[in-house]
């Protein structure tokens, strides 16, 4: 039996702003958010929409496009991030209302920048567990722009975080065959990256809130960085590798890589380290958690990218640290 995407569609906000104004915003030169961070701009969400908004709409679009009737979702799987509407709140029931799934179950797998392959994944070993599923409509949305303090130099790698959105239905027998699967985490880097209050380690008070303790913030910037810089190629290659060879494939195989937003010299090592595909760069929107290589893979393919029997690798990492893969038989 073969599980496989049926469609995609995408959602981003109409408001974008442009390198120069996330360097008047950051105070780092507009040069180096072009050429270092590869990011000419992104989409920011208004202040009134929030990822269950984003998601509505992405998954909309992808029903309207393929004339699904949402009573005949079977299950509806937010797997987005963890920043939500609420803080202890599930998303995916609201979102399951609100398109009118009424006889879908409300999954929910919040996940960060590693949530694409994860979420194929688990999508299809749940229509492979249970046969009277027909489909599992999967979305995920970002909003983490309004998480970013541009005065605290220790988060500067993450200020190409943008704010979007993205679905794809997954059915048996479709047309793009999901195959392989693989991915591996190193847990010795968890607490690097977090927002440090809001939790029951710090719960929220007037304090932490005068303290900036609210946004995205890195413990210790240098010895992320030097762990990750040993290890992280390594293991973005690790984790393609397992999934092609789960595919009954070769990392020379790929045909196309659909990756998530990255500064631009790691995003080349990782095209080079294996072996060259084209490769999908979100120039344009920046970095959105986990909605990165499900809207790269939407883009290419209604770019007409992709070409029958093309091997599609999606590829993903996020902290925690997980590295993830998927691929895609087009």
């Amino acid at each position: 039996m073969s599980i496989g995407i049926a469609a995609t569609a995408t959602y981003l906000p109409e408001n974008w702003i442009s390198a120069a104004e996330v360097s008047e915003a950051s105070s780092i030169p507009e040069e180096v958010i072009l050429q270092k961070f590869g990011l000419r701009g992104k989409h920011i969400a208004a202040p009134d929409e929030h990822v269950s908004d984003m998601s509505v709409e992405a998954a909309s679009r992808l029903l309207g496009q393929q004339d699904i009737d949402p009573v005949e979702i079977d299950v509806v799987l937010y797997y987005g991030s963890l920043w939500k509407d609420y803080p202890v709140w599930q998303a995916a029931p609201w979102i399951a209302h609100r398109l009118g799934c009424v006889n879908a179950y409300a999954l929910e797998y919040a996940n960060v920048s590693c949530g694409t392959p994860v979420a194929l994944r688990l999508a299809r070993n749940f229509l492979l567990a249970e046969p009277e599923l027909g489909n599992v409509l999967i979305v995920a949305a970002c909003r983490e722009s309004y998480l970013l303090d541009y005065t605290n130099e220790r988060s500067r790698f993450m200020f190409n975080f943008g704010d979007g959105a993205v679905a794809g239905l997954l059915t048996r027998d479709a047309p793009h065959e999901l195959l392989g699967c693989h991915a591996l985490t190193d847990g010795s880097f968890s607490l690097q990256v977090k927002v440090p209050a809001g939790g029951s380690v710090e719960p929220a008070s007037a304090e932490s809130v005068a303290g900036q303790r609210h946004f995205l913030d890195v413990a210790d910037p240098a010895q992320m960085k030097g762990g990750l810089d040993e290890v992280s190629l390594a293991n973005f290659v690790s984790a393609a590798r397992g999934a092609v060879e789960r595919s009954g494939a070769t990392l020379a195989d790929v045909s196309y890589l659909c990756g998530i937003h990255m500064k631009r010299s790691m995003h080349e090592a990782i095209v080079e380290g294996l072996g060259g595909p084209r490769a999908a760069y979100l120039d344009d929107t920046g970095h959105m958690s986990g909605v990165d290589s499900l809207l790269a893979l939407d883009r290419a393919a209604r770019a007409g990218e992709l070409h029958d029997g093309d091997l599609v690798l999606l590829l993903a990492a996020g902290t925690g640290y997980t590295w993830a893969a998927a691929v895609v038989r087009w």
